[in-house]
This record gives structure tokens, sequence and C-alpha cells, in this order.
């Protein structure tokens, strides 16, 4: 493994996208071992994307437009879907003194189809991973494996810390409903945006 992949991978995990976003959510409203959780599904969510990549699967979302089409607008429905229960469900983002660990596996499901949902995902692994692979590689497909490994286990740890973070600042959200109720509005609008720019990918 290369540095140029360990920075270029940091560089990619660190921007805000619909895993970030969830796990920031779950974070204020669930506290950290529930953000946990969740940083947990949207790693598992990647595999799929990582094995399509590496037998070549995700080639057929790049050459076919109807299977691109059917699982983008999967996602777009999903990331509005999202959109809503943050705004409409307040499970998904109460703030309590609760510690109960309750739903921890519903959490991590939704973030695990955040990710499945999102061609842009398998595309990005695609690309992104033969960039690394030199020519006079013996066996490619253990390093593409291990390259998507070492992939998501730097997003687990980096969803983790973002979700620790969260979690600390609803300690200061319990005492300020008003607050809570923007930041959710936020949260919401963040997802409706994603839906919409994924709706408009060609």
């Amino acid at each position: 493994m290369s540095l140029e992949f360990f920075l270029t991978s940091l560089v990619v995990v660190l921007l805000p996208g619909t895993g970030v976003i969830y796990t920031l959510a779950i974070g204020i409203g669930r506290g950290f071992k529930a953000s946990v959780a969740a940083a947990f599904g949207c790693t598992m969510g990647i595999v799929p994307a990582a094995i399509a990549s590496i037998i070549g699967l995700a080639a057929l979302l790049h050459t076919s437009a109807l299977a691109f089409q059917m699982i983008k607008y999967l996602g777009v429905a999903y990331l509005f879907y999202m959109a809503w229960k943050v705004l409409k469900d307040d499970s998904v983002m109460e703030v309590s003194e609760n510690k109960e660990e309750v739903g921890f596996a519903r959490l991590a499901m939704t973030g695990t189809l955040l990710n499945i949902l999102n061609p842009k995902l398998s595309l990005f692994f695609l690309a992104f991973l033969p960039q690394f692979v030199s020519p006079d590689t013996v066996n490619v497909t253990a390093l593409l494996i291990w390259l998507a490994l070492v992939f998501m286990v730097m997003t687990f740890v980096v969803f983790v810390v973002y979700g620790a973070f969260a979690s600390y600042a609803r300690y200061y959200v319990i005492q300020r409903p008003s607050v809570m109720k923007w930041i959710k509005r936020c949260f919401a609008a963040t997802f409706g945006f994603f839906g919409v720019k994924l709706a408009f990918l060609n």
C-alpha cells in the first residue's frame, strides 16, 4: 500500500457524503454507541461495491444504462425517504438521556442500504482501485482486496470519529429542543440535496 493511496483514501473518506451525514445525525440523536453502529453499517455498505469492482460487475453499471438508472433511482428514492424520516420520525434523532441500546442492528442496516443503493460507489471503486495497481503486480485480485479492506477500515475509523464529535455535541442539544429542530431540518435538507444530485447524475 502506497502513501499516495492512503492520503487519497483519507481525503475521500473525510469528504461529507450520505454516510457521514447519517452517522452525524445518529450521533447527535442517539449517542456514541449508536453512531458506531451507523458507522459500521455504512462501512458494510461498501462491501458490495468493492466486490463488484474487483470481479468486474461494476463495469456493467458503466456500460448498461438501464442497470445504472435502476440502481440510481432506487438510491434517489431511499435518500428522499431518509430526508422525510429524519424530519418526521422522532425515533431517528430522538435526543434523551436514555442509554438503552435498542435498534442498533436497524441503524446499521439503514447505513448499509444508504451505500448499497449508491451507484456512484461502485463506479468510484472501479475507477479508484486500479490506479494503485502496478502492471508488474503478480496477484492483482489479492492486492485489490487488500486495498478495499484498508479503505473500509479507514472509513469505519473516520466515521466513528465523526460520530464521537456528534455525540459530544448532543449533550448541549438535549437542553435546547429548538436547536435540535433546526439540526433535523438541516440533515433532512442535506439528504434531499444528495437525492436531487444523484437524480441528475448521468
